[in-house]
This record gives C-alpha cells, structure tokens and sequence, in this order.
C-alpha cells in the first residue's frame, strides 16, 4: 500500500512545502484514498494512501510515536503486527488505531531502528527520530517495496518511485551508461544503480542512517541475506512436504488479512494455484484473475501461451468467482508508454500483460496474491540449473552462467550496439565483474560439487532475477492503485525452504549426476527436463488437481515473437527505425535494423532485445525529453 517521499537538507535548510507537496502528489496513483505530509525544518517527509487496514483516519500517515520522538511513513504491510502489537501492549504501549503503521512507531519508540529487523511483510520504511535529527531509510528482506535515494549538494531526496524526483528543483534527468550497459547485457540491473544518474535504490534488507554529518556517500547496514549454502541433509521428503504444505498455508492465512477486499491472481500454473486454493477456505466466494492471449495469429511454441483453459479449470473447482481479459497484439502500442512511464527503472521481461491484468483485479479488489517467488525458492528453472552443475570449479561455474545470463547483447556485440561516443564511455567489463559480485560478496557459497552449483544459482536467481520481477509487480500495481501481496515470501517459509535439499527440489537431480559430462554436453540432455519444484507440487498434490501437478513450467508471456513479426511489426519500425527516435542518440540505428529484420524474417527470435529497445525509446521520450502523451 502507499507511496512514500521526502527531502532532508543535510545543512539544516528549510524544506519547501509546495515541493514536497508536488513530490508526494506525483505518486497519488500509488494512494488515491488520501495525503499527508510532514515538514520539520530540515527534514520533509510526504505520504499518499492506499488504505488497507484501519481505514479510517486514525490510520493515516505520516504517524507519530506516543512519546513524540518518532515519525515514519511507510509502504508496505507488516504480517506479523499482531503479534508485534501485543509484545509492545505488555511493555505498556497504548494504541489507537488498528494499523500496522502503529506498530512500527511504537516499536522504534521502544526498540530503535533495528526493531525493522523483527518483521515479516513488505516494507519500504522512512522514520525520522527527531532527538538526534537522524533519518532512517529501510527495506523488507527481498525487496517486495522499492525505495529510492539521490544525494546531492546535502539534499537527500527519497521516494518510493523515482518520478517524485523531477518536482525538485535540483534534480536533473541525466542517463546513467554503466546501468545502460547493465541493462542490455542482463536486461535487468544486477547492482543497485538505475538509468537515472545518481539515483540508487535501497538494497533489500538494508537501514540506511543520515544525519548530519554525511557529506557524499550514503552507507548501507545489511541485517539478513539468502543463504541456500546449509541445506539438511538429514530432511527426509515427507518431512519436506509436511512442513513446505504447513507453512504456506500458514503464510496465505496471514497475507489474506485487511479491511479491504481480497482476491488471487491465477494463470493456471501450480504456485497460483495453490495459493488459490488455499485462500478459498478463507472466504466463501474467493475472486481470482487471469489474462489470455488472443492466438488467432500464434504459431509455434506460443500457440500454448494462452492459461485460460487451465485457469478456469482451478476456478470452477474451488467454486471462485473468476475474471478475465484478453489480450490481442494491437494492446502492445496503447499501454507501452504508460507502462514505461510507472516502471521507470527498466527491468526484465514483457510486462505489458502485468499491466492489464492488475488494472482488471483493481476493479474489483484492493489486494491480490501473487505467486511469485516459488520458482525461485524451490528451483522452478531446472533447464537453468542443468547448464552449470556439472562446472568444475568457480571459473567454470562463472563462465558458463555469465555466457547463459546474457541475456540481450554479448559483451562482444556491445561496440554494434553503441553508437561510438557511448561505447567510448562504457567499461565493457563492468557487467561481469558487477555479475561476479553478485557471488564473491557472499563467503559461504563454494563450487565443488553439483549441489553447491545448483545451490549458488538459486542465490543468484534469488538475488537479481527474482527482484526484478517484484520491482516490476510492485510498480505495474500500484499504477492501478493495487497491492499484490506474495505468501511465499514469508520469513517463516523461506528460511525453511533454504534448508531444503536440493535432491528434494529437482526431482531427476540424482539421475543427472549420474550422467557423463561429454555426453550431458554434447546431447543437451537438461532441455528435457522440467523436474523442478518436485517437493512443492508433491505437497500440493492432495489439494490441486493433477493436470495442474504435472503443468510444464509457463511464465507469463503474451506470444509476442509472433506479433512482432505480424500486426506490431509496423508500429515497431515506425518507433524504432523512425529519424526521430531518441534512442539512436545512444544505440546504432542500423544495429537496430539489423535486429528487426532478422526477427521479422524468422532468423533469429530477438523479441527480448526488440522490447527492451522499445522500452528505451520510451524511457528517454518520457523522462530525457519530458514528453507529455497521456
């Protein structure tokens, strides 16, 4: 719920009211229910809400301490306030409202900062301790709730969305090319930076600590970190099970609580569907949304892309009122801009039909549950894994997975990329060591055995792929006024399934290591496998039907290698190939061209690389030149 901002003036200057006010009205589609704003000298903090518990205006923010020390804006929910709330009832805490948001003041009252250690939700936190005139910034674990700060000039601005920025007088728009260079090795951003010069998002699990006496650097205190590198071997599978069916149950139960209407998204794949079946019990008529493609024109593997059949398999079975909408190819060009405008920070994938489905569940509900993090907490990507365990050692794991992991341009290709005065200031090798970093920052992770391989791609994953999808769930929501909650990011059931082996997880792991390594890679045996998450769909099985259990792994994707090469193959010339088009002041037009061409000749399926270039020239029309179009 929630959009946060702020401005603190390190040299003590007077915050100015219309700016923040400006900054907090820029995210007003984040909380369309109401504002609020705080202003104490140096320090300004804005608040715009999406009212899911308590909504009456005892909820509202930004909120106070009761001893007047403490006021904090927050986006988020904290699952475990109850719990929190009666801890703080017995060391003589009053309360007056039934907001989480409460519970997090009066325990920095008692506590102090690291009392953001103790929850389990979603969070993006600011919290200004007015005794020593010190700003708190922190972050939930995996990073469900963005949060973003830029320092200039002792002027720290942060927002939940970096568009609060541009109300400030001093922020400029300027490109970052080394997250440009990131971005089109990965498509996605490994390190902390972002397009936007000098804006940095908050890593997950961080509190950040500004007073004073900062000058240009901001440090980041890390409290909690993945770690698959323990697993026990001891766990037998039933056990795994059990306990996998117990706590996910107990974690759909805690995220399904809110004064506001609560419903599911459900694509027809197992982990939405687990959670839809669960969240059933919970309320008599349970709404569930999907999004389908129009495939009168799909041809090859896209032909099963459309999840409607499978999601109304669920819904009739577990009796919830479901909702639909189709998406056909002519949507592409009507919402890109939008999209771009509220994701901002480009990230993986086509994520277009995010957008669409989440304003169709925004009709009816305040809150969805999302699936996401299954995959990658029980290693729902096994032709991934595959490719590397068999590695001999750290540079061969490295090798092999940086080479899979590029997933646009090679570094090779970047000098066609580039127009020649970018390439110049670029450093190719800055995305494989950022890549490396990912791994060397963490000292446990070792690389000797195909256990461990397996093990460090689910931390990797976990560490860059999977907050990438939440980044873009968050912001595609929230454009929609939308909160998407994720069960399976409960502390409770991931700390358990990091202890989960890996011989649990894949269900042909055994079988693979007994092949010859010539043979493995010679035959690409791992593309036939999709033995992933074979503890997770075995805990499922006497709950969701069994066509369901026994689903290919499917990510949600409209067919759009496809319609690039049919009825968007138009607008996507005319945007891209176009004199005009702004991001040929960075990337090569004819590379481009190249690229299109190719795709729409059935050559080569570029359709990753052609989204990623659309969604850069809409970047740079929209925040470079300020273009105004909606």
């Amino acid at each position: 719920m929630c959009g946060i901002t702020g401005i603190f003036n390190i040299n003590g200057g007077t915050v100015s009211h219309q700016v923040l006010k400006e900054m907090t009205h820029s995210l007003s589609h984040r909380g369309p229910d109401s504002d609020g704003l705080f202003i104490e000298e140096n320090i300004g903090m804005g608040h715009r809400r999406l009212a899911i518990l308590d909504t009456s205006s005892k909820g509202s923010q930004p909120m106070q301490s009761r001893n007047g020390e403490w006021t904090v804006i927050f986006n988020g929910c904290i699952y475990n306030y109850i719990e929190l709330k009666s801890q703080l009832k017995s060391l003589g805490h009053t309360f007056i409202s039934t907001t989480d948001t409460e519970v997090i003041s009066e325990g920095l009252a008692e506590f102090g900062p690291s009392y953001f250690e103790r929850f389990n939700g979603m969070f993006a936190i600011a919290a200004w301790h007015k005794p020593s005139k010190t700003l708190y910034l922190s972050r939930d674990r995996y990073g469900i709730k963005p949060l973003y700060y830029w320092l200039k000039n002792n002027t720290l601005l942060f927002a939940s969305e970096i568009k609060a920025f541009m109300k400030h007088p001093d922020f400029k728009v300027e490109l970052n090319h080394s997250a440009l260079n990131e971005y089109f090795t990965f498509q996605n951003v490994f390190s902390y930076q972002t397009l936007f010069k000098g804006v940095i998002m908050l890593p997950p699990a961080n509190t950040v600590k500004v007073d004073r006496t900062l000058t240009t650097y901001v440090k980041h205190h890390s409290w909690w970190n993945f770690d698959f590198s323990n697993p026990d071997q001891k766990m037998g599978f039933d056990d795994a099970k059990e306990e996998t069916k117990r706590l996910l149950t107990k974690a759909i139960a805690n995220q399904m609580i809110a004064d506001v209407p609560v419903g599911s998204y459900l694509s027809g794949g197992m982990d939405s569907g687990s959670i839809t079946a669960i969240a059933s019990r919970h309320v008599k008529r349970l709404t569930t949304f999907t999004a389908g493609f129009d495939m009168n024109e799909v041809t090859g593997v896209e032909a099963n892309f459309d999840e409607r059949r499978d999601a109304e398999l669920i819904a009739n079975h577990f009796k919830t009122e479901h909702y639909e909408q189709v998406i056909n190819a002519g949507d592409l060009s009507w919402s890109l801009p939008r999209l771009v405008w509220h994701l901002e920070d480009l990230r993986v994938g086509m994520s277009y039909p995010n957008y669409y489905i989440s304003r169709l569940a925004s009709k009816f509900v305040k809150v969805c549950l999302q699936g996401t993090g299954g995959d990658e907490l029980y290693g729902g990507y096994p032709w991934r894994y595959y490719r590397i365990f068999q590695s001999l050692d750290q540079q061969s794991f490295f090798n092999n997975y940086y080479g899979f992991w590029q997933r646009l341009v090679g570094d090779e290709d970047k000098k066609n990329l580039f127009n020649q005065d970018i390439y110049k200031n670029i450093d190719l090798n800055t995305p494989r060591e950022t890549f490396e970093r990912v791994f060397t920052f963490n000292k446990k992770l070792k690389y000797s055995a195909p256990e461990e391989h397996i093990q460090n791609s689910l931390y990797f994953e976990i560490k860059t792929f999977l907050p990438g999808l939440l980044l873009v769930g968050d912001k595609l929501s929230m454009a929609n006024g939308l909160e998407e909650r994720f069960p399976f990011l409960d502390n409770d059931l991931v700390d358990f399934a990091q202890k989960i082996p890996v011989k649990h997880k894949l269900g042909n792991f055994e079988e693979m290591k007994r092949i010859d390594e010539n043979t493995f890679g010679k035959k690409k045996i791992f593309h036939q496998f999709d033995d992933g998450k074979n503890v997770l769909r075995k805990a499922m099985a006497d709950i969701l039907p069994e066509n369901i259990i026994n689903r290919k792994k499917q990510g949600f994707s409209a067919p759009d290698e496809s319609w690039y090469r049919g009825e968007n193959a138009l607008y996507i010339k005319e945007l891209l190939l176009n004199k005009k088009a702004i991001c040929s002041e960075f990337i090569n037009p004819s590379y481009m061209k190249k690229i299109i061409d190719e795709h729409i000749n059935q050559r080569i399926n570029h359709r990753l690389l052609i989204w990623s270039f659309m969604n850069f020239e809409w970047w740079c029309r929209l925040f470079l030149k300020n273009e105004k179009i909606f």
